[in-house]
């Protein structure tokens, strides 16, 4: 007897239940176009640096727009609540881990002072780097009028879920075309993980999608609220909002894949999958500039009672430069990343992102342990 179905469940892949498949033809890898563009801006690198304390400050996002690409500096973090913020990254890095939740609860409380919003910026542009920046979408009309005065290039509008349309009874929630018209800026937006609502992100007229929740290494939402999309299939999703957003206005809008990834094949995979661009956390904050001095934390530990973000221990592997260059001195693919997106793309005979998000991809499950049990016995 058949029986009644309540819902329709669909299979979702990450990173490491997928492989891409080589091209018939192949090119020298240094003849691939890694360009990627938000607005009028183009960066030589397709590699963001996430706006999170442990891995953007001032001097950070200056060295990575130095190497060519981008870094986010969160202005809802310490960099702007405290005039010290090396102190107070000092205490989260000592905290034992008995403390550090209840401690960062106690650091993120304090306000936000908007006279170190602009002096951030300010230190950021002085040094002629590009400045992005990232504020709450509960917080984006009040700091965007200081963030334009003070020269930034970029504004992200993040929380772990935004959507185009917010229903609330208690205030009219921030409409991202006004956001739009009211400041030059170009307006990154994020997060989401559908094909509908990165649709709809993509008509109030911003200028890229972030895509991706809870697969960040130092991310508890997807135990704490049972919440996310693996990134592959998130991605996909997201690639093709993008694609017939595109078809139907004639702009094309960059999606940007943004959590989960431990080494270059993963930021390959998800570059075949769709994405313009990574946002990294984890695989950034080991790098010896770093302000988390080895650690990495989430970033939703203001939340009195349910915390979605945990600190964690990544060490410190190499500087910025070799982690993104190399030559890598690890055998984990975690550093010369873009070495291994220019080395893929010419396996797969792509010159430019739009080639590559051509690629063939294969559903393989055992992609990163057939024929390593030596490697794995040894971990």
């Amino acid at each position: 007897m058949a029986s009644a179905q309540f819902k329709q469940l669909r299979r979702a892949y990450g990173f490491d239940e997928v492989a891409i498949v080589p091209g018939e033809v192949t090119i020298n890898p240094d003849q691939t176009n890694l360009d990627f563009n938000i607005g009028d801006l183009t960066f030589s690198i397709p590699i963001i640096a996430s706006a999170m304390d442990a891995v953007t400050d001032v001097k950070s996002a200056i060295l990575m727009s130095k190497l060519g690409g981008l870094a986010v500096l969160h202005l809802e973090g310490v960099q702007t609540r405290y005039d010290n913020p090396d102190d107070i990254l000092g205490e989260i890095t000592r905290a034992s881990n008995t403390e550090v939740t209840a401690l960062l609860q106690k650091i993120y409380s304090q306000p936000v002072k908007e006279n170190l919003i602009g002096e951030r910026i300010r230190g950021i542009k002085e040094a002629g780097a590009v400045c992005a920046v990232s504020v709450m979408p509960a917080n984006a009309k009040r700091f965007a009028p200081i963030i334009a005065e003070a020269g930034a290039d970029v504004l992200f509008v993040q929380s772990t879920v935004t959507t185009a349309k917010h229903v609330s009874k208690s205030y009219r929630g921030l409409v991202f075309s006004e956001l739009c018209e009211a400041i030059t800026l170009p307006v990154v937006v994020g997060n989401c993980v559908s094909y509908n609502a990165a649709l709809e992100l993509m008509r109030t007229g911003i200028s890229g999608v972030l895509v991706g929740i809870g697969p960040g290494a130092a991310c508890t939402t997807r135990e704490v609220l049972g919440i996310g999309v693996p990134q592959i299939t998130a991605t996909m999703d997201c690639a093709a909002a993008r694609d017939e957003y595109q078809h139907e206005s004639g702009r094309y809008v960059p999606i940007i894949t943004d959590g989960g990834f431990r080494k270059g094949g993963d930021l390959c995979k998800a570059l075949a999958a769709g994405a313009d661009a990574v946002m990294l956390g984890s695989i950034l904050a080991q790098a010896k500039e770093a302000p988390g001095r080895g650690y990495h934390w989430g970033m939703s530990h203001p939340h009195p009672a349910l915390p979605r973000g945990t600190r964690i221990r990544v060490g410190t592997t190499g500087s910025v430069e070799q982690i993104l260059f190399g030559p890598t001195s690890v055998t984990d693919g975690s550093q010369n990343l873009v070495g291994a997106i220019r080395t893929a793309m010419g396996v797969c005979g792509a010159l430019n992102m739009q080639e590559m998000h051509q690629a063939e991809m294969v559903v393989a499950p055992a992609i990163t342990t057939e024929g390593k049990s030596w490697q794995l016995s040894q971990r």
